[in-house]
């Protein structure tokens, strides 16, 4: 059996290869290899799911496929989106409009309705409340849109955090997380508070103390975590 974590995706996305050489392929399309090692691709049969050696996991075939993340992947039918499990079965019963892909078991779906909400591996809602949009979670917290139209952070629970809302909000990552509101865009801190005075056209979110934005002037610069500029670009 091949190695799966050796198996290279081309730029292209239609064939896997070893040292510059194809080992499988071509396909209409290919997405990489996840653990436990398996990967979805497209043929002229539709999408499915193969392992290392090129053999399909299992003989359906669906209209989309993506990667196996938390022992699940999402698939496309003709009835909506579901996730499957490692032996390719539905993980439940229920099929909606769309549907992501678990992080830390859990998994943002839309509904019928419009509807934004998280499930767990067994298709079982996480929450009853509904949102306008909700993202995935990541070290254990969320971004939800609420019916204001106002993003705040919610936990693995679904019980919101810190009760503060922005207009924009991404999560938290090293401990502060990019915001924004009417004044501009800027970094609150773990308590949902703003982490400096000033705004900014754009920001991303820091690594190791520096992120890189845009002042109000329009000019690139490199931001510390009190907000000051350290360096312009």
């Amino acid at each position: 059996m091949v190695d799966w974590e050796v198996l290279e995706l081309n730029y292209e996305e239609t064939e896997f290869r070893i040292s510059g050489k194809r080992v499988l392929g071509p396909y209409k399309r290919a997405l990489a290899f996840y653990a436990p090692g398996l990967a979805p691709v497209e043929d002229e049969t539709g999408w499915y799911h193969v392992r290392p050696d090129g053999t399909a996991l299992y003989p359906q075939r669906y209209r989309r496929a993506f990667g196996f993340y938390c022992a699940r992947a999402a698939v496309l039918d003709e009835r909506g989106w579901f996730h499957i499990d490692l032996d390719g079965k539905p993980a439940y019963s229920e099929r909606r409009p769309w549907a992501g892909n678990f992080q830390q078991d859990r998994c943002t779906v839309r509904d019928e309705n419009g509807a934004y909400f998280h499930i767990l591996p067994n298709g079982a809602r996480l929450y009853n409340e509904n949102y306008l949009y909700a993202g995935d979670f990541y070290d254990g917290q969320a971004c939800v849109k609420n019916a204001h139209g106002l993003f705040t952070h919610i936990d693995l629970d679904g019980r919101i955090v810190h009760g503060q809302y922005y207009r924009e909000l991404g999560v938290f990552h090293k401990g502060y997380a990019t915001a924004g509101d009417e004044t501009g865009r800027f970094h609150i801190d773990k308590q949902g508070r703003p982490a400096y005075s000033q705004r900014y056209l754009f920001v991303e979110p820091f690594y190791n103390g520096a992120a890189f934005a845009v002042n109000q002037d329009g000019k690139q610069v490199v931001v510390a975590e009190n907000g000051e500029a350290k360096w312009e670009l």
